[in-house]
């Protein structure tokens, strides 16, 4: 992969991922992710052809990485808290010829209408290091040639939607996230969000191509996020809202270690009340607006302005343009927007709302979508309701996100349903189902009829205003 390959002319020896205890150098990575590609040309992997990648972040999983890019194949990046149907749904989008599975990187392969994303009779199966690699020179790329990934975020139908961000939109917003934050090659990243969020793929691109190193540790549960900050294991880690108000939950008073330059804070809107918190006890945030479609970060405040101003997102990144609809609509173009993603006017037109204050910095007020934000990861309401509305007891459905302290936005459904008993029960069972932990209902109320404007349209802000926002965690709720 190209990106290695530069690092690889400077940072050789250097430290590329950390797991326990163990550090392979950037040279080792590379010839690991050299046998992987060869593994995958073994398969009849050719450039172009897509392949699935599931799995936490570890070494195995960052091997398969770099050895499709080297390959010239495209990955696709798999959640492993996405459901069956979930996963179906990205087969039947993206069409994998491969699929590398777990720890270990078991290898399944099948034909589209059987590929199954876990080993079974319909599939075959075997372990990926166990298969010799194929000997013949592999494709040359250079750098910013052809797609780096597809990943999925919601679209209007429920079904998911591809953006296929390239290796020059991956360099562009490493690049930039270097200057904004003084990144250098002695910075140790905590490999803390899933490949399939675009922020966890932006993670492992910018420190192969700046040349710091990431530390693995596999799911990272709360407990085990305090216990290596408290050691000084990392110096940056990139965390969503939720996660940083349950490190706080148990952090106590005390410092954070003097090695954490920074925590980069983004995927949902950040509580004024969380900020605030965190700035109090000396921890350096970096507040970010982004989104998958513009690669990762758009707009992105330092420690230290955010200690100055908490709350702003900063000023859109070097090469980023950002200007403010009449309708205040945020719009973005520049070398990061993914290919196709731009309007006919040139400019990505987010659906967020925010405003430019006198000194160009950003803040974020809002959405003019439906799309909801829930633990960084975007919901699609239509989603929810589609698989909601598939039980025989419910009638109409609205789903909305409510203000959440610890989620950002909580999962709501207001139901018209025929009063059989346990619906609610059954519903959540079914919503385990089929749907990823943040895209599950919450809370559940039942209405005699769904609220609605004039036009006869469903009224969301009617909808909300039957929940009410949520100012501390209710730790009787689902997860």
């Amino acid at each position: 992969m190209p990106f290695l390959t530069r690092t690889l002319s400077s940072h050789g020896d250097s430290d590329a991922l950390v797991a326990a205890g163990h550090a392979v150098s950037v040279g080792s990575l590379d010839q690991a992710a050299e046998k992987a590609a060869g593994r995958l040309v073994t398969f009849g992997i050719r450039p172009g052809e897509v392949v699935a990648l599931k799995g936490h972040p570890d070494a195995s999983v960052l091997v398969a990485l770099h050895g499709i890019w080297k390959a010239g194949a495209v990955p696709l990046p798999m959640n492993p808290g996405w459901t069956e149907v979930e996963e179906a749904a990205a087969v039947r989008l993206l069409r994998p010829g491969v699929a590398l599975l777990g720890k270990g990187m078991t290898r399944v392969a099948g034909t589209t209408e059987n590929l199954a994303l876990e080993a079974g009779p319909s599939t075959e199966a075997e372990p990926f290091e166990e298969v010799g690699p194929d000997s013949s020179p592999l494709p040359a790329r250079g750098l910013g040639m052809g797609t780096a990934a597809h990943l999925l975020t919601s679209g209007t139908s429920g079904e998911p939607r591809r953006v296929s961000v390239t290796f020059e939109n991956l360099r562009a917003s490493a690049l930039a996230a270097g200057k904004r934050l003084g990144l250098r090659p002695s910075d140790r990243w905590l490999a803390s969000l899933s490949l399939a969020h675009v922020g966890g793929l932006a993670l492992v691109s910018r420190a192969a191509l700046l040349g710091s190193s990431l530390l693995l540790d596999g799911r990272h549960e709360t407990n085990r996020l305090r216990e290596l900050l408290a050691r000084g294991e990392f110096t940056h880690a990139a965390l969503v809202p939720v996660m940083l108000h349950r490190l706080l939950e148990g952090w106590g008073k005390g410092r954070p270690p003097a090695s954490l330059r920074c925590l980069l804070i983004g995927g949902a809107g950040a509580e004024e009340a969380l900020v605030e918190r965190a700035l109090t006890l000396g921890f350096p945030l970096a507040l970010t607006y982004g989104l998958t479609e513009a690669t990762s970060q758009v707009a992105t405040a330092p420690p230290e302005l955010v200690r100055a101003k908490p709350g702003t997102v900063g000023s859109p990144l070097p090469g980023v343009e950002l200007r403010i609809a009449s309708g205040g609509e945020i719009l973005v173009r520049g070398p990061t927007v993914a290919p196709g993603q731009g309007g006919a006017d040139g400019w990505l037109h987010t659906g967020d709302l925010g405003r430019l204050d006198g000194d160009g910095h950003l803040w974020v007020s809002g959405r003019i979508s439906n799309r909801i934000i829930s633990g960084g990861v975007n919901v699609d309401p239509r989603e929810v309701e589609t698989v909601l509305r598939t039980h025989p007891g419910v009638r109409d459905v609205a789903v909305v996100g409510v203000p959440d302290s610890e989620w950002g936005e909580r999962v709501v459904a207001a139901l018209v349903v025929d009063g059989r008993p346990r619906l609610r029960e059954e519903l959540d069972n079914l919503a385990r189902l089929v749907l990823s932990p943040a895209k599950r209902p919450r809370d559940f109320r039942e209405v005699g009829s769904l609220p609605r404007n004039p036009n006869g349209k469903v009224d969301r802000a009617g909808v909300r205003a039957l929940f009410p926002s949520r100012a501390t965690p209710d730790p009787g709720a689902p997860r």
